[in-house]
């Protein structure tokens, strides 16, 4: 069993015409049950990137019904998502078995990994934000709960899991490979940390309140450190040997994430501040949000620029579509998150409006990839065809 970096790109059929000529649906697919055989865990990037389009828009400092009813379909979309991929990805296990243990070492797949506690977190922020009118707040601070613990905890084992293995050489591979995927086994704390800001009112007041505040930064602080070597070697990459193959330029935006993710974490962090510490030390921590989100905000604007003029200057002769291309999904999102917490912390009307264009973008960037991927996955088939 082998992966390359482009082995989420759309496999290139040997005919033009596979499959049964008369299904409406996998009509490139030979036969149905070998789709079970691609489910890799990079496919939970879907749900990352449908997800944060639901947390971005309850979060907006711009707010409306009709946003409200937006926000409240994409995340029902993104919880059916979660469990229709959950239960296929353990299908997936079992059938191939020994294509799946694969992942835990290679240099590619298993940064990946990172991805499913990343959807899990998602979906959870996003149930606790706009589940209540359906479910009951009740409810919604339980199934968020239980997806924020588990998330958390398969999120902390993938960040030591592939460091550990990386430092000891099971998945190594040479710098000049450096991919923004690299990150993506070190990102889930901070999802954790920025979600779990959320969860922080609702737990019992005292040492169970406090425990998970200090958690969480603990968590925004494990993930930060460990994300900024990462992105240094990424640089060095860059500068030394260019953006590399078309399929993964996508993945320049994963930077994004810890950087929007970050300024989001700090913000809310902030807000939640006064429910477990002294009020002397919870305006330490708001004043902390603005201080640090605004510096970071600015270093995620210029990465956000060069990797738009590297994407546009790669795309410009076309680009076949690849898993990878929901890259501009997720990352783009946490800046949205961020940016409306800096607006809601600053007052500034113009990062207001930054963070409602930075939306739209997500909006439009979401409707290509996900059409794309409902067309290469269900229609055609020919994302989870065998190679």
């Amino acid at each position: 069993m082998t992966f390359s970096p482009s082995s989420t790109s759309v496999p290139t059929p040997s005919a033009p015409a596979r499959g049964s000529g008369g299904r409406w649906l996998w009509r490139d697919v030979d036969d149905v049950r070998d789709l079970f055989g691609s489910v890799t865990p990079n496919w939970y990037a879907s749900i990352m990137g449908t997800g944060i389009v639901a947390v971005a828009a309850a979060t907006l400092p711009f707010q409306s019904s009709a946003l409200r009813i937006w926000a409240t379909g994409v995340w029902i979309l993104a919880t059916l998502l979660l469990i229709t991929l959950t239960v296929a990805f353990f299908v997936h296990l079992r059938v191939a078995a020994s294509k799946a243990r694969g992942y835990l070492t290679h240099p590619v797949m298993a940064h990946f990994l990172g991805a499913p506690p990343m959807a899990l977190l998602t979906v959870g922020t996003g149930t606790l934000l706009l589940g209540g009118d359906l479910l009951g707040q009740r409810t919604v601070v339980v199934v968020d709960a239980v997806l924020w613990t588990l998330g958390t905890l398969l999120g902390l084992a993938c960040a030591w899991y592939v460091t550990y293995t990386t430092f000891i050489g099971r998945n190594h591979s040479p710098v000049e490979s450096t991919f923004g995927g690299r990150l993506m086994p070190v990102v889930p704390p901070m999802v954790s940390a920025a979600s779990g800001a959320l969860l922080v009112p609702h737990i019992p007041a005292g040492e169970p309140r406090l425990l998970m505040f200090l958690a969480c930064y603990a968590m925004f602080g494990l993930s930060l450190v460990a994300s900024l070597p990462i992105i240094v070697m990424l640089w060095t990459r860059l500068v030394q040997h260019g953006p590399g193959e078309t399929t993964m330029v996508p993945t320049l935006w994963i930077v994004l994430g810890p950087l929007g993710q970050s300024i989001t974490a700090a913000n809310l962090l902030g807000d939640s501040a006064h429910h477990a510490v002294s009020a002397r030390l919870a305006t330490a921590f708001e004043l902390f949000g603005v201080v640090y989100g605004l510096p970071v905000l600015g270093f995620a604007l210029l990465w956000a620029s060069v990797a738009a003029a590297v994407t546009v200057h790669r795309f410009r002769g076309g680009a076949p579509f690849a898993l990878t291309w929901w890259s501009f999904t997720f990352p783009v999102g946490t800046c949205v998150t961020g940016v409306g917490a800096l607006a809601g912390h600053t007052g500034s009307v113009t990062l207001a409006w930054l963070a409602a264009v930075l939306y739209v973008g997500l909006v439009a960037a979401w409707i290509v990839v996900a059409t794309r991927t409902f067309h290469g996955s269900v229609v055609s088939g020919r994302l989870l065809a065998p190679s």
